[in-house]
């Protein structure tokens, strides 16, 4: 009878993690990997000049790939859909994304293009100064995600960036509008984005700079933030988070403004600040959280990040994020 009751309590335990995992939403990542090649030095070179001193790290990257790792690690189902090239940086990406537990079914070997690659330049106070070879990001084509289009309905919530062609960025936001998928934007590298694309996402996430250019207003400060969400949200997305630095993050949920304010930490590096806080912000909205409590959770994940070096080295893990108060 005491092993009947062991083995119902066995199989019980195990219905739940069961029923736990099936519950938990899937959050599908599409866009850029890359490896990045990273140099520190006192200070950033200024043009034509040669800054000697510097350390070297090679670490893995690409705003796509590092917002996956973000969101896997802190607990996520992330599938990621990119395209590497068929060289020894792909391979590498490939066994990486698996480490991490990130389903990897649906990233392309692209057999004509190299894999992305970054070169990054940080100071001694964690600024940095980026410049990327797309590679086979910018040969993932809308044909590549049509072959995905069953899978792509599957996703709770789509997250993308803007490392791959804009025409594949439309059209993934167009498959979503079609099945109401949720669509987090990261309008990041800064580029103008059509208001068929804003009328299709739900949350969009620019920063200072991507805000300015998408509204026409600089972000200074917490009104200026306000009137730049309102006329982002003008153009047809209703929900608007900018990030603001050492300022934290301005927050327009529907009719609601909230101004999260960033935790205060030594910044070493900023590389992937924005990766991780879009990758912890669709963590927090794919545990049911509203936006403004995902982005309470992406502030304290990005405070942790820009304390070490590197892009995905410096993403946190659960464990970390639950340690700060």
């Amino acid at each position: 009878m005491q092993n009947l009751l062991i083995v119902f309590k066995i199989k019980k335990y195990i219905y739940l993690i069961n029923k736990n995992f099936m519950e938990r939403k899937k959050i599908f990542v599409v866009g850029s990997c890359n490896t990045d090649m990273v140099i520190k030095s006192d200070r950033l070179p200024i043009p034509g000049e040669t800054v000697i001193g510097g350390t070297f790290l090679m670490n893995a990257g690409g705003k796509g790939a590092n917002q996956a790792v973000a969101a896997a690690r802190l607990g996520g189902v992330v599938t990621f859909i990119a395209k590497t090239g068929n060289d020894v940086f792909g391979r590498q990406s490939l066994e990486n994304f698996n480490s991490e537990g990130i389903n990897t079914d649906l990233i392309l070997s692209d057999p004509k293009n190299p894999s992305g690659v970054a070169l990054i330049m940080v100071n001694s106070n964690g600024e940095n100064c980026i410049m990327v070879a797309s590679g086979s990001n910018g040969n993932l084509k809308t044909k590549d995600i049509e072959k995905f289009k069953n899978q792509l309905a599957e996703a709770d919530f789509i997250l993308m960036q803007l490392e791959i062609p804009m025409e594949t960025v439309e059209y993934v936001v167009e498959l979503a509008s079609e099945k109401k998928i949720p669509v987090i934007l990261n309008p990041a590298p800064a580029k103008s984005l059509s208001e068929k694309v804003l009328k299709g996402l739900y949350l969009i996430t620019p920063n200072e700079t991507e805000a300015e250019i998408l509204s026409g207003v600089k972000v200074t400060n917490y009104e200026k933030a306000k009137e730049a969400a309102d006329i982002i949200s003008e153009k047809g997305v209703a929900n608007v988070v900018i990030t603001m630095g050492e300022s934290g993050a301005f927050v327009k949920e529907g009719s609601n403004y909230t101004l999260i304010k960033a935790i205060k930490v030594n910044a070493v590096d900023t590389t992937a600040a924005g990766d991780c806080f879009n990758g912890t912000l669709c963590v927090g909205l794919s545990e049911g959280k509203s936006i403004t409590e995902s982005v309470k959770l992406a502030v304290k994940a990005a405070g942790l990040c820009v304390q070490k070096m590197g892009a995905q080295s410096s993403l946190p893990y659960k464990k970390e994020l639950t340690s700060i108060q």
